[in-house]
């Protein structure tokens, strides 16, 4: 099966570029047992780091390679395929509200058969789900990377064992001032994005204060406590979140900073990182500020 082909099957129709915050998530899993199969058998399973501690099984929920979640960041799915609505039955019940988001990517090989690898795993949070006439939409946060240890289930939804994936420990001197100044931008850029005005149908943009509240969050009940990373690696993937207005070069761009994000295991580089993207942001919001009150 070409790569081309298999990810049309994971994801029928194209993204909304200018809706990021949003996704419609559809028939992924509906595709013949035979390729399924065929998937399970070829799938190369790995990560940047080992796990650190033994896994815990989850359901797995596949995206295309443009779909990378992070951790903080807030996503919304509409589920309504049987096999997802029992997805999120067991997710709801039996695992702490949780499932796992992942990245179903092909893998370019010297042979002439297909590969894939299971990259940029992120254990989530389900925060709400609403009930609608068709299926239900649910509301998803990012907790912590994982690392994907072993497929166990492919019909009729995915599950496997999941280990938690954590940055290397740091007591460098500068982490505490990075830390400051990263909180004091993102309060900036979303006090910059309140003053602008956006068409009617366009959504109010409040990713960033969002990611930040979860991020300094104290208490995380009903989460397991080895899925949730310090406070300085919560908030190292706090700035990487969509702002008003950003055009689809600039969503390209979030996408590659939330994948450099995803890579590093070093906590003060993805702070130097964030702040380097957010400070970018309030120059950009600060100039349509400038344009629209001319």
């Amino acid at each position: 099966m070409a790569a081309s082909t298999l990810l049309r099957l994971l994801s029928p129709s194209a993204p909304n570029l200018h809706d990021p915050s949003t996704r419609i998530h559809t028939s992924l899993l509906a595709w013949p047992t035979r390729r399924r199969r065929f998937l399970a058998a070829r799938c190369s399973l790995s990560s940047p780091l080992p796990p650190p501690s033994s896994p815990l099984e989850f359901p797995l929920l596949p995206f295309q390679p443009a779909e990378v979640l992070i951790p903080s960041e807030c996503k919304t799915l509409h589920l309504y395929e049987a096999r997802y609505l029992a997805l999120l039955e067991e997710a709801l019940y039996r695992r702490q509200n949780s499932l796992v988001h992942f990245v179903l990517d092909p893998v370019l090989s010297s042979s002439s058969k297909d590969s894939f690898a299971v990259r940029y795993g992120c254990l989530v949070q389900i925060e709400s789900v609403q009930k609608m006439d068709f299926g239900a939409l649910v509301s998803i946060r990012g907790v912590c990377r994982v690392n994907i240890k072993n497929l166990l289930q492919m019909e009729p939804y995915m599950r496997g064992d999941v280990s938690p994936m954590m940055d290397r420990s740091s007591d460098d001197i500068d982490l505490g001032v990075r830390i400051s100044r990263l909180r004091e931008s993102m309060c900036n850029l979303h006090s910059l994005q309140m003053k602008l005005r956006v068409p009617e149908d366009e959504p109010l943009q409040t990713n960033i204060k969002s990611s930040l509240s979860w991020s300094e969050k104290e208490i995380f009940e009903g989460y397991d406590e080895k899925f949730i990373p310090g406070l300085p690696e919560r908030l190292s993937f706090a700035a990487y979140q969509s702002v008003s207005g950003m055009s689809d070069a600039e969503l390209l761009t979030l996408q590659k900073y939330k994948i450099k994000a995803m890579d590093s295991t070093d906590t003060l580089e993805r702070l130097n990182s964030g702040i380097e993207y957010i400070e970018h942001n309030i120059g950009m919001i600060a100039a349509r500020l400038a344009i629209q009150n001319i």
